[in-house]
């Protein structure tokens, strides 16, 4: 999806840097970098795989697409933990 408007302008990203969010890799990017979309916009996350679930800080936002890292993996099964 394509956030220009007719008159040339775009849209307001769904997403802004700095901010942080949760999200779910969803596809692999031809460099390797995991890829989600929050509202429909690409975010790239570097070391991450499809199927994670982890929380991203958005690190650069550009007319297409957005970068960000990971601040926080996804959370582990409590119950699963060995003492």
């Amino acid at each position: 999806m394509s956030y220009r408007r007719n008159t040339g302008s775009f849209f307001e990203k769904p997403v802004e840097e700095g901010k942080e969010y949760d999200v779910q890799i969803t596809d692999t990017s031809r460099r390797g970098e995991g890829v989600a979309k929050i509202e429909r916009f690409i975010v790239f996350v570097p070391g991450t795989k499809q199927g994670d679930k982890v929380k991203i800080k958005v690190t650069k936002v550009t007319p297409r697409y957005a970068t960000g890292v990971v601040v926080k993996p996804e959370e582990s099964n409590e119950s699963s933990k060995e003492e």
